[in-house]
């Protein structure tokens, strides 16, 4: 892979750094919802390992961590309100930029957003029945990976669910092409930055703790995957 071979744990996404551009961190997070749709997957991550845990009686809860803009949890709010399935989703991300842009979207029944961590939750007392997450994983190193994977699984009753890249040549090549047209943000340099310090699905078993799975799907990403036994909870918060 040349330059792919290993993670660049020492390569920076520029909408990390506490003093990037506010205008194009704003942009960026507007696009996540397009980039989110080409390339994260979750249309088929809801259809066979979400939609299958909801019901029409029963109030599901689901913990989005690291939401971002927030594109996400709308998506999923969507997809389970047209099938009539009965979901209420906590969206909580730790940076006050993002928590600030998510808060300024058009308010969703179902959907709360709230800048918080896992540990804040795990504080409050707060349990849901899934925990996911997307494009989170690439930004830890083996030893945050551990405390990310424990204090998520602690926080869910049943599944949880981490959505991210894979790293690949074929990846980064595509990518590089593909987001061109994305001018004005940070989506270009930061997503090719995302894919080099991404795991392959081998580096991801290697640290994974015992009880999780990671599931190679296309294109170009790996699924993380705890599946406990379920007994419905009801978040606090």
């Amino acid at each position: 892979m040349g330059r792919l071979r290993t993670r660049a744990l020492d390569a920076v996404e520029e909408m990390d750094r506490p003093d990037c551009d506010p205008e194009r961190l704003d942009r960026t997070y507007a696009q996540f919802a397009m980039v989110n749709r080409a390339v994260s997957g979750w249309r088929g991550i809801y259809s066979r390992e979400l939609r299958p845990l909801l019901s029409r009686e029963t109030e599901t809860t689901l913990l989005d961590v690291g939401c971002g803009g927030g594109d996400v949890p709308i998506m999923l709010s969507k997809w389970a309100a047209r099938d009539g399935l009965r979901l209420q989703i906590t969206a909580i991300d730790p940076d006050e930029r993002a928590a600030a842009f998510a808060a300024r979207r058009r308010s969703r029944p179902g959907v709360t957003f709230r800048r918080r961590s896992m540990a804040e939750l795990l504080g409050e007392g707060a349990r849901f029945d899934v925990v996911v997450s997307n494009h989170v994983l690439h930004h830890l190193d083996s030893a945050e990976l551990g405390g990310f994977l424990a204090e998520s699984a602690e926080l869910s009753a049943g599944t949880v669910i981490h959505n991210d890249l894979r790293r690949s040549t074929a990846a980064y090549a595509l990518f590089w092409a593909a987001a061109l047209p994305f001018r004005g943000s940070y989506i270009r340099q930061d997503g090719l930055t995302s894919i080099r310090r991404s795991y392959t699905a081998s580096e991801l078993r290697a640290v994974a703790p015992p009880g999780w799975t990671v599931q190679p799907r296309s294109p170009f990403r790996n699924l993380l995957i705890l599946a406990k036994a379920r007994s419905p909870q009801r978040s606090p918060v």
